[in-house]
């Protein structure tokens, strides 16, 4: 192992992530609404309940919001330049359509906001992460409504009138190009996905993505001085085989995932996605408003990075793995974690030059992580978790950062995914854990809360203060 200096950039924002609904807890607190993520108490791995069931983990989580002030300053100790967090839709309107927001809400992130400054955080906020209100889902059935684009007008015109001289840097929407993997979690939408027809699924991307560049013009309008990005899911595609219809798979595979990105970048539908809908029968119904809402393109791109995937046109080869949730064939060549996901630190790399390629703006990386079982040990009369596999994981994904900003790519950041524990999104278990911060808490709800530093927290420490020279390869 030799160490190596990447070349980080000055300036570059080193941190951590995390989501409402996955560390909060307080699901039921402060005047809060709930959102379709009280009635998903398996996540992704089951069907969602017709109520919030005591078994749902993210009704205490990790207990954030009433810990915030200590789980900052251990951020803070970390190094922490910026923290990527998303404000609860249902905590600022419970409903999400009522005409005023819910005061003791905006209040707690007045709070969390006030224990940032304090130790010189910059904040990161996510307007929307996968937590609708769950009227909203209900009464509407999510975003296949297009009312729901009034709805989150007003939300962000409330976060923007309050936060908008506190915070420079937005993100609309938490990986937008997910909604047609997973309906109910990025868009709200109750109607089981066997059932949910091409032209409601495509209408309802078409709303979401109206609504965020609508939050882009106003927050234009309104706060002049703040930086408006769009967050993505990145799922770099390799061919197979060698075989030019696996490449024509590739293609159309990428297609689906970038075209959120183009249109965010470019304010207009790409030829390849009109095709699509003229081939699938799907009529949209777009407004030249619609249209000229599109316009307003975002500042930067801000994606998710956890593994890559195959694909291939031949069905006889098609092996889904256990990771591949969100499309694709599993990769021969490649590890894969306990839960499926395949690990590969290269294709962080490749997608970071594949997006400043196609879109030229710049790029942050905020969330890439590794979900795994850590045990709590006892070393040097410290509690703490010996996760060598999270440092390996982190460091060779870095190293793939600082190439890539070599390769002249413009990096503005990276958050380390679930920096303190959380509970997964995908199979809502806590015991996958992604934290450099260990939480005491189990699957049973079962753990006193208490937080631990893991061996990973000093390693990411000496990362952010070396600005990136400690890392190895």
């Amino acid at each position: 192992m030799t160490t190596r200096a990447p070349g980080f950039p000055d300036g570059f924002l080193w941190g951590g992530a995390t989501a409402a609904n996955q560390v909060e807890g307080g699901f039921d607190e402060g005047g809060k609404g709930p959102s379709i993520q009280d009635v998903m108490a398996r996540g992704l791995s089951g069907p969602p309940t017709i109520a919030p069931t005591p078994d749902n983990l993210k009704h205490v989580a990790s207990d954030f919001y009433h810990r915030y002030v200590e789980d900052i300053a251990l951020f803070a100790e970390m190094g922490f330049t910026v923290y990527r967090f998303s404000i609860a839709w249902s905590r600022i309107f419970p409903r999400g359509d009522e005409e005023q927001p819910n005061e003791e809400g905006l209040a707690f992130y007045d709070r969390v906001l006030d224990e940032l400054e304090k130790h010189g955080i910059e904040p990161l906020v996510t307007i929307s992460h996968y937590e609708t209100p769950l009227h909203l889902a209900q009464t509407y059935d999510g975003w296949i409504s297009r009312e729901l684009i009034g709805f989150y007008e007003r939300y962000a015109r409330v976060l923007f009138e309050r936060y908008g001289n506190r915070v420079r840097y937005w993100l609309t929407f938490n990986e937008i190009n997910s909604l047609l993997h997973a309906p109910l979690m990025s868009g709200g939408i109750l109607t089981p996905r066997e059932r949910l027809t091409d032209q409601d699924l495509y209408q309802a991307m078409h709303h979401e993505l109206v609504a965020s560049a609508a939050a882009t013009r106003i927050a234009r309008e309104m706060t002049p001085q703040a930086e408006i990005g769009c967050m993505i899911l990145a799922m770099p595609t390799y061919p197979l085989s060698p075989s030019p219809d696996d490449a024509l798979a590739v293609m159309t595979a990428d297609h689906t995932n970038l075209v959120f990105g183009d249109v965010h970048t470019r304010g207009r539908y790409p030829g390849y996605f009109l095709r699509t809908l003229r081939e699938r029968g799907i009529e949209l119904d777009i407004t030249d408003e619609d249209r000229d809402i599109l316009t307003n393109t975002v500042d930067f791109v801000s994606f998710s990075y956890y593994m890559s995937v195959c694909e291939t046109a031949d069905a006889d080869k098609r092996v889904v793995g256990a990771g591949n949730i969100m499309g694709g064939v599993h990769n021969p060549t490649l590890e894969a974690s306990e839960w499926g996901w395949q690990i590969d630190p290269v294709g962080l790399r490749i997608a970071l030059n594949q997006f400043w390629d196609r879109w030229q703006k710049p790029l942050f990386v905020v969330e890439n992580g590794i979900g795994a079982r850590d045990e709590l040990v006892e070393t040097n009369g410290v509690l703490t978790v010996e996760d060598d596999y999270r440092i390996s994981y982190l460091n060779d994904h870095l190293v793939q950062v600082g190439e890539a900003v070599a390769d002249g790519v413009e990096v503005m950041g990276y958050t380390a995914w679930g920096c303190i524990d959380i509970v997964s999104a995908s199979t809502a278990q806590m015991s996958k854990r992604y934290g450099l911060i260990y939480v005491d808490r189990n699957d049973d709800g079962t753990g006193t809360l208490d937080r631990y530093r893991k061996k990973s927290f000093g390693w990411y420490a000496d990362v952010i203060r070396t600005n990136g020279a400690s890392l190895t390869s």
